[in-house]
């Protein structure tokens, strides 16, 4: 990958919040096997299994088990790791949980980013790059059909979205009164779209629901068959968030915000990625549409435009859609054919680095 060097990370101290979750177990993978000096701060794993528990990361980085809302305990985990390098992945990410638990989901996406924007603050730490991981459900969402871009207003509408969009603006507000003098860390914002790929368990996430179903020989049911999403493989934003703190690492007029997505062909219903997740497995897997009676708000369509992400760092998507299902299905196979999981993960990042 020309717009991205693995290498840079070798030696590098990383802090890396949201350790134990589907995008940041893999994200402590890629670190680890780049040879990095990775320090993980999250709350348990929260599904059982996890793939946390089965990516074997726990025995090669420091694992601390915290809440990003205790502001203490945090700061004692930044400063032990004294970290050059912060990416921020912690959060509550669920939309449905959110409408269930608003009090937390604030909480934890809005104080968690104001606690460890403190630790980079007030440490004596030498942080040179933080990145800041929100989602593409910032924007207030218009329904249209063309993509947002990083200058539409931010103005999520359920708590989950919204505490995103509350995050962003946190964050710009940091960076605009405490670190823009000449000395002061890059700071970037990433927003990416629905991720997908192997050791996602998460409930109310439609390929965790496809994985539960045909792995117990039931039939797929989708609530929402016609609601379009910026679908992509777990790798694709792992690797731009790395692209993004490396380069602004290097050169801090990079730092800004910036939309992670894929292209406007591999943006597609959820009914088609599960007919597209029934073929690639096989075996007779089906679904059924049964929309929920009084469901909460959720977006029908949402795309992203990266233009500003490709232009400045060369970045381009590397998987398809049917790829990114593919190695889905890979994983689990591997998951459900009691594999190597450290191992079946080091191959697809290898495939994704060289491919």
């Amino acid at each position: 990958m020309k717009w991205l060097d693995l290498e840079f990370y070798r030696g590098k101290r990383v802090f890396l919040t949201g350790h134990t979750g589907f995008k940041g177990t893999w994200m402590s993978r890629v670190l680890i096997g780049a040879g990095a000096i990775v320090t993980g701060y999250s709350l348990e794993p929260p599904t059982e299994p996890n793939v946390f528990k089965l990516s074997g990361v726990e025995q090669q980085m420091t694992s601390v088990i915290g809440d990003v809302r205790d502001a203490v305990h945090l700061k004692q985990a930044f400063e032990a790791a004294q970290p050059e390098i912060v990416l921020h992945l912690a959060a509550q990410p669920i939309v449905r949980t959110s409408y269930k638990e608003p009090a937390y989901t604030y909480e934890t996406n809005v104080m968690g980013t104001v606690n460890l924007l403190e630790c980079v603050r007030t440490s004596q730490a030498p942080v040179k790059s933080v990145v800041n991981v929100t989602t593409d459900k910032v924007y207030l969402n218009n329904e249209w059909s063309w993509g947002y871009r990083e200058n539409e207003p931010l103005d999520g509408f359920d708590p989950y979205s919204n505490s995103k969009s509350c995050s962003e603006l946190v964050t710009h507000s940091y960076k605009s009164s405490f670190f823009s003098g000449e000395n002061a860390p890059a700071i970037s914002t990433a927003r990416a779209g629905n991720v997908i790929g192997g050791g996602d368990f998460a409930a109310d996430r439609i390929i965790p629901d496809c994985v539960r179903a045909v792995s117990e020989n039931k039939e797929i049911v989708v609530r929402n068959p016609y609601s379009t999403r910026p679908y992509q493989h777990v790798l694709e934003p792992v690797m731009a968030y790395l692209m993004i703190a490396q380069r602004q690492y290097e050169n801090s007029d990079l730092a800004g915000w910036y939309n992670v997505g894929p292209d406007d062909c591999d943006c597609v219903t959820t009914g088609e990625l599960v007919d597209l997740f029934c073929k690639t497995w096989g075996n007779g897997a089906s679904w059924v549409n049964r929309a929920e009676q009084n469901a909460p708000h959720e977006a029908n369509f949402l795309k992203l435009d990266c233009s500003k992400l490709k232009s400045t760092f060369g970045w381009q998507p590397r998987w398809h859609i049917d790829d990114a299902i593919q190695k889905t299905a890979e994983w689990t196979q591997a998951w459900l054919n009691h594999q190597d999981i450290p191992q079946e993960m080091a191959r697809e990042i290898k495939e994704f680095v060289e491919g």
